[in-house]
């Protein structure tokens, strides 16, 4: 039995949080392998809407297991605001949901470093989040972190200080106004470490090898986006973790060769939050009613998502880099009512006509070539298959299927999980 992986294709906010609740009824384990808060993953059922920013959307169903790997980045604070909400809900979490001891914590100080860091930035800063993600995999890779099993050692509190005394000393030398009442900060830290420990935390790669070995079946779950990963993203306008498929093999402990299929989600447009070069990006009204219509604003951060045509030479990278099996094609319900549709199907490169992401996709040197497609009118949200779609709507996906070599096998029409039509 397989492990698969459900990733995004673009940067981030595909609609992985609802394809997951989706696809969670063919799953035993759902694991959840890389990033922190700084993710949204929005799930609409019932008529609620409901947002995940640490914890695996499959938590909402009773019968599977929940873990948060230790590629991930966990805020002890946000996640307990996340457990509130799921008792609120009535979610027995306590019984299906498991943490990774070697995942790492951020302290009240990342939050301030990043915040200092992005302040020292001025018109060059990234974009952050300010949810301390950043510093935390920092310390990750300085060897100077600490990990959900230190909270069970004695002297985790020592590590703590001195990791937060540092923490202190940097935000000084950044030399910016960033004011903060720290002690303020830990008293709900601390509070929130203790709720923490009232969860089950295991050596999560060992379980999920275990696991594999008994044919559970395992879906892996990214967060943000292929084009924000930290080595084959947009650099330096990405996040700090791998989001591609790499990433699940070290964020879980899975050896590649336990990797099956490879999900990827991408919307039919495309879409960006934060700076960052955006070749596709649409400045006009057009761009402005696919961010409407779309409602196209961060489900962690609620900053408007800047849009744009479809990025076909991103998204086949993005589909080369990760190994993709199947596509899934999100929002397509969003592009009804254009008289036109554009896809970006090659860039023009320093005089040269190119169909790969070069090294540097800033504007004075990429300029997109588009082709153009039909439009539809029809209204796709109460469509429950395939055959009821539009024939202009068929053949956007059958070219995108012919370009990019990949089935799409699920297309989205909305954002009630009843809203997914199965091809």
């Amino acid at each position: 039995m397989a492990v698969d992986l459900l990733l995004g294709l673009q940067w981030g906010d595909e609609g992985k949080g609802k394809i997951v609740d989706v696809l969670t009824s063919k799953y035993n384990i759902i694991a959840r392998f890389q990033g922190g808060p700084n993710a949204g993953h929005t799930l609409v059922f019932n008529g609620k809407k409901h947002v995940l920013h640490t914890i695996p959307s499959g938590i909402f169903h009773e019968d599977t297991v929940n873990l948060v790997g230790n590629g991930v980045v966990i805020d002890p604070v946000i996640f307990n605001k996340e457990l509130d909400k799921l008792e609120e809900q009535n979610i027995d979490y306590k019984k299906s949901l498991l943490i990774s001891r070697k995942a790492h914590i951020i302290l009240p100080t990342h939050r301030l470093l990043d915040a200092a860091s992005e302040a020292s930035k001025g018109k060059a800063k990234i974009g952050s989040t300010l949810k301390g993600i950043g510093p935390t995999y920092m310390d990750k890779t300085g060897r100077n972190g600490i990990r959900v099993g230190d909270i069970e050692l004695a002297n985790w509190k020592e590590k703590y200080r001195a990791l937060a005394d540092k923490h202190e000393a940097m935000i000084a030398f950044y030399n910016v106004d960033v004011e903060y009442n720290l002690k303020e900060m830990e008293n709900e830290f601390f509070k929130s470490i203790e709720v923490l420990k009232t969860l089950t935390f295991i050596d999560s790669e060992e379980y999920l090898h275990q696991a594999h070995k008994k044919g559970k079946t395992i879906l892996a779950e990214g967060a943000q986006g292929s084009l924000l990963d930290i080595d084959f993203g947009t650099y330096p306008f990405v996040t700090s973790s791998n989001t591609t498929a790499a990433g699940a093999c070290t964020g879980l402990g899975i050896s590649p060769n336990k990797i099956g299929e490879v999900y990827g989600i991408f919307k039919a447009y495309t879409t960006r939050v934060g700076s960052g070069p955006f070749p596709t990006e649409l400045f006009d009204e057009v761009g402005e009613t696919m961010g409407r219509v779309g409602n196209e604003f961060g489900a962690t951060t609620g900053r408007s998502r800047r849009c744009g045509w479809l990025d076909l030479v991103a998204l086949r990278y993005a589909c080369q880099v990760n190994g993709v099996t199947k596509l899934i094609m999100m929002k397509g319900d969003v592009l009804s009512g254009f008289k036109t549709l554009k896809v970006c199907t090659a860039y023009k490169y320093k005089g040269d006509v190119i169909h790969h992401l070069p090294y540097n996709i800033e504007s004075e040197n990429v300029t997109p070539i588009y082709t153009d497609f039909k439009g539809w009118n029809e209204d796709l949200t109460d469509m429950t298959d395939a055959s009821d779609m539009p024939q202009a709507l068929l053949e956007y996906i059958e070219f995108l299927e012919k370009e990019l070599e990949i089935p799409i096998t699920i297309v989205s029409v909305g954002p009630d999980r009843k809203q997914t039509i199965i091809r």
